[in-house]
């Protein structure tokens, strides 16, 4: 079962290039970020044709969060739960079948912070105390489950190409990184990094000239799995193709597999 998630960056704007690579790396779920658009303009009809059902949050020119699957999506959460008054499409969940096994996916992007300090930052923090929460809850069922999307911070030093310029963002700052430690530290994997060790591969690249031909990038995006989950990973890597194409996506896909029909 293979597992993809991916900030498309606008979806009007990158259509094409989702159906393409779709197509190409037939991914059997996808999990998209920054839809940009609200549910009515969500291209159901083009993602059906494909062979995935859709299950979508949207939000008119921000945000927005997507589940792409070739097997029934029965959704579960729509919001991240703890701050009701969040409106923002930031987070839905929902339970695919894996062979004979079903799989729960949270889809996520979360806050990018800056500038920091500031409410924005504040904002990404409670995001991420919400998501810790969540996450420990999600543990209690003995579930396989992958948490995955644009995490908006970079673990380690080695997951960024000159750390030295990223000291006061909020995608390096300490707390965000031990916001995001202490997530993992729960019991969770982050697929790339369990069979990629060492650091220096990048899923996002600033589009100012040069950037992605020097790769100079950074490691954002994550698929953070349950014990239960990472004991069926078999690979995991990043796809790096559609960021080389006309006008892309800044970011790239990330990517694991999971054996199915494995208790």
């Amino acid at each position: 079962m293979k597992i993809a998630t991916w900030n498309v960056n606008s979806l009007k704007a990158r259509q094409d290039h989702l159906l393409r690579w779709l197509k190409e790396f037939t991914p059997d779920v996808v999990l998209l970020q920054e839809l940009k658009g609200a549910e009515d303009s969500f291209p159901f009809m083009e993602i059906n044709a494909a062979g995935y059902e859709a299950a979508v949050v949207g939000q008119k020119t921000y945000n927005g969060v997507a589940i792409l699957s070739k097997t029934p999506i029965v959704v579960t959460q729509r919001r991240l739960p703890g701050e009701e008054e969040d409106e923002q499409a930031r987070y839905i969940e929902g339970i695919v079948q894996g062979g004979s096994q079903s799989v729960r996916v949270g889809c996520l992007y979360l806050p990018n912070g800056n500038p920091a300090p500031g409410d924005k930052y504040d904002y990404k923090i409670r995001w991420m105390r919400r998501l810790y929460a969540h996450a420990r809850e999600l543990l209690k069922t003995d579930e396989a489950f992958v948490l995955g999307g644009d995490y908006n911070v970079i673990p380690e030093a080695s997951d960024v190409y000159d750390p030295s310029k990223w000291t006061r963002d909020a995608l390096f700052l300490p707390e965000s990184r031990n916001a995001l430690r202490c997530i993992v530290n729960l019991g969770l994997t982050d697929a790339f990094a369990a069979l990629h060790p060492g650091g220096g591969r990048y899923s996002w690249w600033d589009y100012r000239a040069g950037s992605w031909d020097r790769d100079e990038g950074c490691r954002i995006d994550h698929l953070l799995l349950s014990p239960q989950a990472a004991d069926r990973l078999t690979a995991s890597g990043i796809d790096k193709t559609p960021r080389g194409w006309d006008k892309p996506s800044d970011h790239t896909p990330v990517w694991c597999e999971l054996k199915c029909g494995v208790n």
